[in-house]
């Protein structure tokens, strides 16, 4: 009875350690590449690029040119949702991409963008066809 019970705990021992190890595996795995945007697997993001003010913009775009921002930014395979430039900030865009790319489009902003601008990070979700159906039902009550 003994040996049974001590098999059975070394066996479910091992089975925690391998869930553990293939967990972490997964959570440090690259992203696939050129993985498209699925309903299923999409995200939104909004990413907004303060600039520095205390810099001339001239400045700011020679030193994004240099740490390559404007050739890797964005990647090949995310979609833009929307660019735009917010007077006073900076650049607000907001990008539909697989989840399994989020670290991918973090480190290229991190290596190109950082310095001219400071980052702010929105997990995002299109709310227009929903506000505008209340807004129509309302006004026409």
């Amino acid at each position: 009875m003994r040996s049974v019970r001590a098999t059975l705990t070394m066996a479910a021992l091992l089975a925690g350690a391998l869930a553990i190890k293939s967990a972490a595996i997964a959570q440090t795995a690259p992203p696939p590449e050129n993985v498209a945007p699925t309903a299923d697997n999409a995200v939104m993001l909004t990413v907004f690029f303060k600039h520095d003010q205390s810099r001339p913009l001239s400045e700011l775009n020679a030193q994004l040119e240099k740490q390559g921002y404007y050739k890797s930014f964005p990647p090949a395979g995310v979609e833009v949702v929307s660019w735009y430039v917010m007077m006073g900030v900076g650049q607000v865009v907001t990008l539909r991409l697989p989840a399994s790319r989020l670290r991918e489009v973090n480190r290229i902003i991190e290596d190109s963008a950082w310095g001219p601008y400071r980052t702010e990070f929105y997990p995002t979700y299109d709310y227009k066809a929903v506000g505008m159906a209340r807004h129509d039902k309302a006004a026409s009550n």
